[in-house]
């Protein structure tokens, strides 16, 4: 213990000090406003076409954990996909690489469709000559398992962020072609229903512009788009749960429309904190109890802020060809709060399964029912992630084989010696 207790009384001071200043009963109030307001729909500043629209009534809804956690499902299988690394690893030989796991899981379960895996390793070199590299998937495990080496195009700077989002999201979405055929009625995807961290690099500094040109980034884009082309011919819902979004199209437009004026003040880091201030119900004299009976959840809303434009009518889709109407492809949304993990979740799915309001009412309800039952994720979704999920120990396992096989061993930083390495 490196506090002594009057050291722990004077951080706690501290905060008193801040507190003093900050009202949260303000941020209830602007929350209010915004969502009365400003999201029918949230224009952007500088002109253009809305960020955030309403599909159909804008509405706050509540549902009880106990009640709705008792109902049917409107779908009879539920199929949920995720993709799980080791997480990016330089070597002392200047190699950068990641391993990314995908899988697919359903309910009610079906083991042989659990044993199947893609499995992505993404490399990085400064070395111009090249390695080994093909569109080719091998195969392994009596054909249950196969495999794919990708070589990351060089960059400067970013290289392990770069081989972890092509590693992630290449074995995810070239799983979920493999297997699109198996789901029946619902797919959800484990994170976000495109690839938004490529997306993001549209708008980053110039090396990420220019590598979000080369074909390879464009390649797992376009993974995503075929994959909504598919489950709209075959007729099939496709969503996405976003366990840990990070929005901030409209909290960034709303500091815009407020900055110069008297409630010019800045309360959210991010949308989710937005919508959290907005769904979170309290009750008791001082309203310091959080009201844990009932799920809160917001209507849909169509997006084109930020990455999600990408994918919008108005976006470029990274210059891939779309086969449908390009409003099809427009990201929707709408957020869900489970006031007992004080937790908030953006689930989202294109526009051309929720521009129905009964197929959006059905996917609402499945998640609401799944979330209030599993205190979570939805139970495919909890499946898959166990299924991709690589561990701690499994990562240093790997480690140690990819050293002996590279002969060169990982790069260490004194935090490694000082924290004791949880991966060793």
């Amino acid at each position: 213990m490196t506090l002594d207790p009057v050291h722990v009384d004077d951080i706690a001071s501290m905060a008193s000090t801040i507190a003093d200043s900050v009202d949260d009963a303000d941020y209830d109030d602007l929350a209010r406003t915004v969502w009365e307001s400003w999201l029918d729909p949230l224009e952007s500043p500088d002109g253009g076409l809305p960020i955030v629209e309403p599909l159909g009534e804008k509405q706050l809804h509540a549902a009880d954990i106990d009640d709705v956690a008792l109902t049917e499902s409107p779908f009879p299988t539920v199929h949920g996909l995720d993709s799980g690394t080791i997480n990016p690893t330089t070597f002392k030989n200047g190699l950068v690489l990641d391993v990314a796991h995908a899988a697919m899981a359903s309910e009610p379960s079906d083991l042989d469709l659990h044993r199947h895996r893609s499995i992505v390793m993404a490399a990085h070199t400064h070395d111009p000559v090249p390695f080994f590299d093909t569109d080719e998937w091998l195969r392994s495990d009596e054909g249950y398992g196969r495999r794919r080496v990708l070589s990351v195009p060089r960059v400067n700077r970013y290289a392990e962020g770069v081989v972890h989002a092509l590693a992630l999201y290449l074995a995810e979405s070239a799983h979920a072609l493999e297997h699109a055929d198996a789901v029946s009625d619902l797919l959800i995807l484990d994170g976000p229903v495109y690839p938004k961290e490529l997306l993001n690099w549209r708008d980053r500094d110039a090396e990420l512009k220019d590598l979000a040109r080369d074909a390879k980034p464009k390649a797992v884009v376009e993974n995503y788009i075929r994959l909504v082309e598919r489950f709209v011919e075959r007729d099939v819902p496709l969503a996405g749960f976003v366990k840990n979004p990070g929005a901030k199209h409209v909290v960034r437009t709303v500091r815009k429309q407020l900055d110069g004026s008297d409630a010019g003040r800045r309360p959210w880091v991010d949308d989710a904190a937005f919508f959290v201030n907005l769904l979170e119900r309290r009750e008791g004299p001082d309203g310091d109890e959080r009201r844990t009976e009932e799920l809160t959840f917001t209507s849909w809303f169509a997006s084109r802020g930020g990455s999600d434009r990408q994918l919008s009518a108005e976006g470029e889709a990274f210059g891939i060809e779309r086969t449908l109407d390009p409003e099809a492809y427009t990201v929707t949304f709408f957020v869900l709060y489970d006031p007992r993990t004080d937790v908030c979740y953006r689930v989202e799915a294109p526009y051309a399964f929720t521009k129905d309001p009964d197929r959006r009412a059905d996917l609402m309800h499945h998640v609401v029912r799944d979330v209030a039952a599993t205190r979570g994720p939805p139970l495919a979704v909890e499946k898959a992630d166990e299924l991709a999920r690589v561990s701690l120990g499994e990562k240093a396992a790997l480690r140690r084989k990819l050293s002996e096989k590279l002969d060169s061993d990982p790069m260490k930083s004194y935090d490694n010696i000082r924290w004791v390495d949880a991966d060793e």
